[in-house]
């Protein structure tokens, strides 16, 4: 069979573009890229030319794409909490929806928070007498906290980082400012990227959620539901309208449909389910 000069070439160079990028299965692919009309495989060509050009951009995009929360080497769901016991002693609790990274080697010892919030107890390096003394980081977006022998929790909202500290001292370093702060045990303070917040007194309950309790003293019920909705799945809203009411005690964190069950016979609200994940706080 007579076949047109430039053809081959054409459909040369598509398999090439493929073998490269894995863009069409290899048993789909040869198929299709043989029986196909002249037009078609003109058209077919185009197509993996404008997939090649658009490849760059889609890496870029995959590089800026929380792709690292999905692949962290810890993490917990909606709700969920989990314990971590490290090689030099350390102790991590990790709260509902949190990802993290461990790293250390023989430079450094580095936790990589993405996302959620971390209770920290570090624990002494075990080295070597010839061995350097490995620095213990927290590393979030907004910059870094290097614990000097201490417990505390690291909490990433939005774009800052909220750090509380409960014993010994924390350093803290945002990514783009020179500026940096000492917290000792007893304070706490956020930091964007660019700046940090002066110490305040720590929230005495802010660690424990480890104990799967949420402790509230006269906290807004719109705050209050902002922070029960961090261990639902689904939406949990309240009216403005009643968002100022205050609410105290302790809640337990592991049956929030109990939780939401025992609000009206405290406050003057409603919880009204549309579905077992949509759920608002309306006026009574």
């Amino acid at each position: 069979m007579c076949q047109r000069p430039g053809a081959a070439t054409g459909r040369q160079r598509a398999q090439q573009v493929n073998d490269k990028f894995g863009l069409i299965p290899p048993e789909l692919g040869m198929p299709v890229l043989g029986q196909v009309s002249d037009s078609s495989r003109r058209r077919a060509i185009k197509a993996l030319v404008l997939l090649m050009t658009f490849m760059p951009a889609s890496y870029i995009a995959y590089r800026s794409a929380p792709w690292r929360e999905w692949t962290a080497d810890y993490a917990t769901r909606t709700g969920e909490r989990r314990s971590l016991s490290l090689n030099d002693g350390t102790e991590l609790q990790l709260n509902t929806d949190t990802a993290l990274d461990v790293q250390f080697d023989a430079a450094q010892r580095l936790i990589r928070l993405h996302r959620g919030e971390v209770l920290v107890d570090t624990g002494a390096d075990p080295r070597r007498a010839d061995e350097a003394f490995r620095p213990f980081w927290v590393q979030t977006r907004q910059g870094r906290i290097r614990a000097l022998g201490t417990r505390f929790v690291v909490r990433r909202d939005h774009e800052v980082t909220r750090v509380q500290v409960y014993d010994g001292a924390v350093e803290v370093l945002p990514a783009h400012a020179a500026a940096r702060q000492v917290i000792q045990a007893g304070q706490q303070l956020s930091f964007s990227a660019e700046a940090v917040q002066l110490p305040r007194p720590v929230d005495p309950h802010g660690a424990d959620w480890a104990r799967g309790l949420l402790v509230a003293q006269q906290m807004p019920l719109g705050e209050f539901a902002q922070e029960l909705a961090r261990y639902r799945p689904g939406l949990l809203r309240c009216d403005p309208a009643i968002a100022d009411l205050r609410i105290s005690g302790a809640f337990q964190l592991d049956n929030t449909d109990q939780v939401l069950a025992a609000l009206p016979d405290t406050l003057p609200v409603n919880v009204v389910y549309r579905t077992r994940y949509w759920v608002s706080l309306t006026p009574a």
